[in-house]
C-alpha cells in the first residue's frame, strides 16, 4: 500500500485525458495560470500601498481628552484586558 509507481500515474493520466480531452485540459491550465497571475499581481499591489502594522518609525499619536490633558500612548495589542 506504499507509494504509487510511475505506471499508476501513467494510467491515471490516460484516464484523465480520455475523460476530459486535451482541449479542455489546455483551457483549464490557461484559466488556472491566469488566476494565479492575477492573484500575484493583486498581492503586489496590496503590499505596495500598505503601511506596516507595527508602526515602526512613526511617533505615537497624541490625543487630547475632554479635560484638556494630552494623552501619549501606543497600542501594543488589540485585545482588551478585563478588569477584575
Amino acid at each position: 500500500m506504499g507509494s504509487f509507481s510511475i505506471w499508476h500515474w501513467l494510467v491515471v493520466l490516460i484516464i484523465v485525458l480520455l475523460i476530459f480531452g486535451t482541449k479542455k485540459l489546455r483551457n483549464f491550465g490557461s484559466d488556472l495560470g491566469g488566476a494565479i497571475k492575477s492573484f500575484k499581481d493583486s498581492m503586489k499591489e496590496g503590499a505596495e500601498g500598505h503601511e506596516p502594522e507595527s508602526g515602526k518609525g512613526t511617533e505615537p499619536k497624541k490625543m487630547t481628552g475632554e479635560s484638556g490633558r494630552v494623552i501619549d500612548a501606543e497600542v501594543t495589542s488589540k485585545v482588551k484586558k478585563k478588569k477584575t
